[in-house]
């Protein structure tokens, strides 16, 4: 008999990373603290997830003023071979079909 309660989720079906990724297309002026907040990670995890977004080209930081701006580029391919033929957009799309935008 399992011991965890309903509240509690020991495994999820999406990544961090893809957590963070829904994050920041729901709100592109949303701050990291926030993301965290919201992905229950610490910023610290955070700040590593966008660095790596940002690195492979699936996320561009703009500054303005004294927040930053997130841009996700749709079109990249997800990374993993079996999904590979699948875009951030058509994910995206698959889990909000009705608030994601277009790439």
């Amino acid at each position: 008999m399992s011991t965890a309660t309903p509240e509690r989720h020991l495994w999820t079906f999406l990544s961090n990373h893809a957590h963070v990724l829904v994050c920041l297309d729901r709100n592109p002026d949303v701050t990291m603290k926030e993301v965290a907040d919201q992905v229950g990670i610490t910023l610290r995890a955070v700040q590593t997830i966008v660095a790596h977004l940002v690195a492979e080209g699936y996320l561009q930081v703009e500054r303005k003023g004294r927040r930053n701006h997130y841009t996700l580029d749709h079109s990249r391919p997800l990374r993993h071979h079996l999904e590979h033929h699948t875009t951030v957009g058509d994910l995206l799309r698959a889990l909000f079909p009705t608030s994601t935008p277009s790439p």
